[in-house]
């Protein structure tokens, strides 16, 4: 029996050694990469030793006495709290996803790289301004230098995922911006389109169309200027589904707006933005403020991988970014030689296609061998996916010249409109309606954006490509853009609705966001002859809906109708008519109506549409928002006709009945039959989810994601949380930060991301923001050099 218990006890203390030794491990792989923010730091080749001060949310003010030194120690400091977001997102850019993710990535790295990121960077790099060139040089060097300083102290995805960071260069960065004009393309519905024309009758395919003449507000009223007239495709191009996860969408929607100071409480301009994004951790924007005596102070964001402030001020200007949906991508079927498929017809004659081998590695040390085809135009897309019979090539905004690396750099330094608008000429790949306010008492706005022009006698879908009569013929002129500045009415905003008027005479675009969260905030603008800052908190926290406002009162007539509710749709239509609109996270209204808005696309489409196809449909919210909407403002289609049903023909009215029972029975399953209850924020939570926290066992060792979090809000309100259709109702996207400056004294300007400055999930910086960002909060963007002194919580310097 002694030798029994001698032998169990020594197995336990085995055991006991093993769990620590394993928890040590686990805490040492966890904890090895967080930096000491109060460490002096070597750093090779300083001309002058480097200041940083960062707050208690660790958001670095770094003072420099060059712009050498200034993008050097940018460089080693966002590599100490991004270093794997950056590389992740440069293997995006890349094309090379199945390197660490292994062979699930395969065709999302054949299409990544079809796109040709890096030729155009390469192209950009040779043509670059040489004090351009050496701060992308600069902060090379920087991230290189933390990453040998570092090479046992990685964060932890990179042991987890086996394998080591690269050596980061110049053109790593330039990609990161042509991955930005990818993922903020528009064009996304031709290809789906064309399957639906193939599916319904033409009426029906007609009345999903955007009717470009309807009267909706515009961003820039009176723009009208001389010149010349002019299987679902993200599925099918890039799985955005597959790459939302990795934090590796960009601009979905944002709002942005600012007042001159004939309508600020202070006097001077007050400026708001809040770009609108997928929501996971890290989150795609760095706080920074740099400072260069006599040269530069600029403080915003800053796109991990990249040396420069996005949007955010300088000492002089402010400026923030919406996206314009320009219609800036365009799909052509190939005539392919019956004789030789290697060549395509153009203009009378056969073309031959240039087809290049690539070869992908896999983790694990496989790799396979891709053929890339590419016309003159651009990439072969078809084959992807297997359109049936069919070559279809792709023309892309992305594909023509441009240089945002110069506009964003020159932004950085602008002192004044003319300086602002001048960087603005190389912005054309990632079109923005980009807003401005100035020391000086001015404020604009300005479509910053690549506009082709090319024939449009053929609006939506696939265009023949056998000659060049639909190619592009160059840009609308910069000088013809749509812009406003300094406007009689004291103020501009934008919110992804209609850029111009019907009589503009260039095609921007036809897929833009609803008029709701536009409409919203021109209202709370016009609502008060001054607004101060907190004026502007208020509407950037709004959640009440225009878009539930418009569509109520005929949703309740219809209900009225309806002879035989039960008693919790009594109840739940009772909730429905006493609402005011507010989409709050306590408001079982707003549970109740986004249900049925859901319901109500499902009754009217899906039928027609059948399953796959249906699930495309309500995946392209540009088109079934707006289909919705045209529909419920007619009240008279055949969409609304159940075609299941025999010997009847359903109305307008029968729909909205037939969705709301759907939308009450399926709240009672998941709610209970209480609609009092129904919580809006009870379905409706934010995740903030890490790339590998879909992996439990991760998530529960390194506390990958945060959440959830009861939200309000949807894609309609100013204030906006929105979701995947397919997949109620957990949010997924939402505003990416918030800023508000006031130009009177610019530290009184307000800012909050979702997560925080680091990276790294052991950090205490790592989500130390959510808390204010969903309780709607902000913390101070402190600017002068008194209060950042009084506000730091860490202080180094980096010497030679």
């Amino acid at each position: 029996m002694k030798i029994l218990k001698r032998i169990l006890l020594a197995i336990v203390i085995l055991l006991a050694l093993a769990v620590a030794a394993g928890f040590t491990f686990i805490r040492h792989l966890g904890h090895r990469a967080l930096p000491d923010y109060n460490k002096d730091l070597p750093l090779t080749g300083l001309h002058a030793p480097v200041e940083v001060y960062r707050d208690n949310y660790a958001i670095p003010h770094v003072y420099a006495a060059d712009e050498h030194d200034l993008y050097l120690a940018v460089g080693y400091l966002m590599a100490q709290d991004r270093l794997w977001q950056m590389d992740m997102l440069r293997h995006v850019t890349e094309g090379r996803l199945s390197e660490i993710f292994g062979k699930d990535y395969i065709e999302n790295d054949q299409i990544l790289r079809a796109l040709r990121f890096r030729e155009k960077s390469e192209n950009i790099l040779s043509q670059a301004d040489p004090a351009i060139l050496e701060a992308l040089t600069a902060f090379a060097e920087g991230v290189n230098q933390y990453i040998a300083d570092n090479e046992d102290n990685l964060p932890p995805e990179f042991t987890i995922l086996k394998y080591r960071p690269e050596k980061w260069e110049p053109f790593h960065t330039v990609n990161m911006v042509g991955y930005m004009a990818w993922d903020l393309k528009a064009g996304w519905s031709e290809i789906l389109l064309s399957n639906i024309r193939n599916t319904v009758d033409s009426v029906r395919y007609r009345q999903l169309l955007p009717d470009l003449l309807r009267n909706q507000p515009v961003v820039y009223p009176g723009n009208s200027r001389n010149g010349s007239t002019s299987t679902l495709l993200p599925d099918m191009l890039l799985h955005m589904a597959t790459l939302q996860p990795l934090g590796a969408d960009v601009l979905e929607a944002s709002n942005n707006w600012a007042v001159s100071g004939s309508k600020s409480t202070t006097g001077m301009p007050l400026l708001a933005n809040d770009m609108h994004l997928g929501l996971s951790v890290p989150g795609i924007w760095y706080q920074m403020h740099q400072f260069i005596s006599g040269k530069l102070n600029v403080t915003g964001l800053v796109l991990p991988g990249t040396p420069f402030v996005i949007c955010g001020h300088n000492d002089s200007i402010a400026w923030g970014m919406t996206n314009t949906y320009v219609d800036n991508l365009d799909f052509y079927e190939e005539t392919i030689n019956p004789e030789d498929s290697t060549k395509y017809q153009y203009n009378g004659a056969w073309r031959n296609f240039e087809d290049r081998k690539t070869v992908i590695k896999i983790s694990g040390g496989e790799q396979v061998e891709k053929t890339l085809r590419f016309s003159h135009r651009g990439p072969v897309v078809s084959s992807f996916k297997k359109l049936a019979k069919k070559v279809v090539t792709m023309h892309w905004v992305g594909d023509e010249m441009s240089n945002e690396i110069r506009t964003v750099f020159l932004l950085n330094r602008a002192n004044n409109w003319k300086d602002f608008t001048d960087a603005l000429k190389t912005f054309t790949s990632i079109s923005q309606n980009i807003v401005y306010a100035d020391k000086k008492g001015n404020i604009g706005l300005y479509c910053a954006a690549g506009i082709p022009i090319r024939k449009r006698d053929i609006q939506f879908g696939i265009l023949p490509g056998n000659s060049d009569a639909y190619d592009w013929k160059g840009y609308v002129p910069f000088e013809e853009l749509p812009y406003l500045y300094n406007p009689a009415n004291g103020f501009v905003a934008s919110a992804n609705n209609r850029t111009a008027p019907p009589d503009y005479p260039y095609h921007i675009g036809s897929w833009y966001a609803q008029p709701s969260r536009f409409e919203r905030i021109a209202e709370m603008l016009s609502a008060r002859e001054v607004l101060s800052v907190e004026d502007f908190e208020t509407i950037q926290l709004d959640q009440q809906s225009k878009m539930a406002e418009k569509y109520m009162p005929s949703v309740v007539k219809a209900l009225e109708g309806y002879q035989n509710m039960n008693p919790v749709e009594s109840k739940a239509f009772e909730i429905l008519k006493g609402w005011n609109f507010v989409m709050s996270s306590k408001s079982p209204a707003a549970t109740i109506f986004e249900t049925f808005y859901m319901q109500f696309v499902r009754s009217t489409f899906a039928d027609e549409l059948g399953g796959d196809l249906f699930s495309s449909f309500n995946g392209v919210s540009s088109i079934t928002r707006n289909a919705t909407d045209q529909l419920i403002d007619s009240k008279a289609s055949v969409w609304f006709d159940d075609i299941t049903t025999e010997n009847k023909t359903e109305s307008f009215d029968e729909t909205v009945i037939a969705a709301f029972s759907h939308a009450v029975a399926d709240l009672e399953i998941r709610l209970g039959n209480n609609p009092d209850d129904w919580e809006w924020g009870s379905v409706h939570r934010l995740i903030l989810a890490h790339p590998l926290g879909s992996v439990r066992v991760l998530d529960r060792v390194f506390s990958l994601n945060r959440g959830p979090f009861p939200v309000g809000g949807s894609f309609h309100t100013v204030s906006p949380y929105s979701y995947d259709s397919n997949k109620p109702y957990d949010a997924n996207h939402g505003a990416s930060h918030r800023h508000i400056f006031d130009l009177s004294n610019w530290d009184n300007s307000l800012t909050i991301i979702p997560t925080g400055n680091s990276g790294i999930p052991a950090s205490k910086h790592y989500c130390d923001q959510t808390d204010l960002y969903v309780s709607g909060k902000y913390h101070p963007d402190y600017f002068t050099k008194e209060k950042i002194l009084e506000s730091a919580h860490y202080h180094m310097k980096f010497t030679n």
